[in-house]
């Protein structure tokens, strides 16, 4: 038994993050649009305009309130949601692995913790398969998604913010921190997309987050030692990809950053309405990388739900399939 033999999440949670990654990424390429209007002139454009793009925003912010009201009551009431809150509730051995990290990274300790290894070193019985990292990972969206949803609400009429805070400046802050919230979150999604999809172990899609566990055998018959990825072959195309992507991910993060100040929309506006900024070339090949690797990471998600739908089709076949009998033929019915 391996660490890359076992499934990481169950069918709710793989596919709870399918619906909530698809609906974010519509989130960035709306509000990004709008920030970005003169940049990302030809997205504008295939949403239908200014207010095409509002809309589908708006659709999609609603969508979002839906789908984290639907986890927290998934979380509440039900065994499933329960179990997985308590998986993810920081332990000793997380703060112990956090300790070790830092005295690792200087130098005064030999290896890392058990519970920060995650591709390896140890066998599955001595690693999670949720590392502190991956909990801390869990809680800053958790953190993120609520303060952005709350925020998107207060500032889904800016005049009728400003009515119920009585000031211009009052409506402007919460759109200053809603858009600071986006570039932030923007900065870990693309770093996510990264870390997942361009790892020598993972490449091209962690596969584990599409298919749930209930589909991937606990169990093998091999007494084989490891976590499993010295038997793994580096793809011939990991290192040109790799080295293009995560130039693009860091490109597309400062350019948005930059962009944010230049165009004063996002998170330092001059004025509530959200205006235009600079057509500088690089500018706008920066930006447009960024949105690039969004659109990477949502063709990724496509590409491991297919991933998902051929292995289930391919545990059907095998489990339709008669069962061979003692002479190497197949047993036949008596019909």
């Amino acid at each position: 038994m391996t660490q890359l033999d076992h499934g990481k999440f169950s069918r709710m949670t793989t596919t709870f993050h399918t619906l909530l990654a698809l609906d974010v990424f519509v989130l960035f390429f709306s509000g990004y649009s709008l920030m970005f209007n003169d940049e990302l002139w030809w997205m504008v454009s295939l949403m239908g305009g200014a207010q095409g793009v509002s809309a589908v925003h708006r659709i999609a912010g609603a969508g979002l309130l839906a789908l984290i009201v639907f986890w927290m009551l998934m979380m509440v009431t039900t065994d499933t949601g329960r179990g997985n809150f308590r998986e993810i509730l920081p332990s000793k051995d997380d703060f112990d692995a956090f300790v070790q990290d830092v005295k690792f990274l200087l130098g005064s300790a030999e290896e890392r913790h058990p519970n920060a290894r995650q591709f390896a070193g140890g066998t599955a019985d001595e690693i999670p398969l949720l590392t502190y990292i991956g909990k801390g990972v869990v809680f800053i969206f958790a953190a993120e998604l609520t303060l952005l949803s709350i925020s998107g609400v207060l500032i889904w009429s800016k005049t009728g913010v400003m009515e119920l805070f009585a000031t211009k400046t009052a409506a402007a802050a919460f759109v200053t921190f809603h858009g600071l919230l986006g570039v932030i979150m923007l900065m870990g999604v693309m770093f996510h997309i990264f870390e997942h999809g361009f790892h020598p172990a993972l490449y091209p899609v962690e596969v584990k987050a599409f298919i749930p566990r209930s589909m991937i055998p606990e169990q093998h018959d091999d007494d084989t030692e490891g976590t499993g990825i010295e038997r793994l072959d580096l793809s011939p195309s990991w290192n040109m990809a790799s080295t293009v992507v995560g130039a693009m991910t860091v490109i597309g993060i400062v350019s948005v950053l930059l962009g944010s100040l230049f165009d004063e929309g996002y998170p330092v506006p001059r004025e509530l309405a959200i205006g235009g900024g600079p057509t500088d070339v690089l500018l706008t090949v920066g930006i447009n990388m960024g949105v690039f690797v969004l659109l990477l990471g949502l063709v990724l998600q496509m590409y491991g739900n297919l991933l998902r739908v051929r292995w289930q089709k391919q545990l059907e076949q095998e489990e339709s399939e008669p069962t061979a009998a003692a002479d190497g033929g197949h047993v036949e019915s008596d019909d």
